[in-house]
């Protein structure tokens, strides 16, 4: 439990920080293409790759990775945690878990937010 607290307040300064880059980028490009999500995705991505990697020169402690790497990047976009997991697989050698790793997540994924669409619309309103 001691470590719930570092990802809690992480995680809100994180999911601040997306909701003000998501308005900021909708004000400036418009509604035509989610700049946006690609925007925080690719940015969590890279800022994940320089966490995991100062921290591993660092030898950084286990309070900053969850409070920058579970809470803050995790609440900024949960894609970073996929692209560091994906790699994490990739570089022990465990390419065929990599690709279904990324398969499942991005097909099953949207298929899941489908069938979850078509759930709700099912509803009585």
């Amino acid at each position: 439990m001691n470590g719930l607290f570092p990802v809690m307040v992480g995680g809100a300064i994180g999911a601040g920080a997306r909701h003000l880059v998501g308005q900021i980028l909708l004000a400036r490009l418009g509604p035509g293409f989610p700049w946006w999500t690609l925007s925080v995705n690719i940015a969590g991505s890279l800022l994940m790759g320089l966490l995991i990697g100062w921290l591993a020169r660092s030898g950084g402690s286990d309070q900053a990775r969850l409070f920058l790497g579970v809470g803050v990047l995790g609440g900024f976009t949960t894609f970073s945690s996929f692209s560091m997991e994906f790699w994490t697989l990739f570089e022990r050698g465990q390419m065929a878990q990599a690709a279904a790793y990324v398969g499942a997540s991005v097909i099953i994924g949207i298929a899941a937010c489908g069938v979850g669409m078509v759930m709700m619309r099912q509803l009585p309103a």
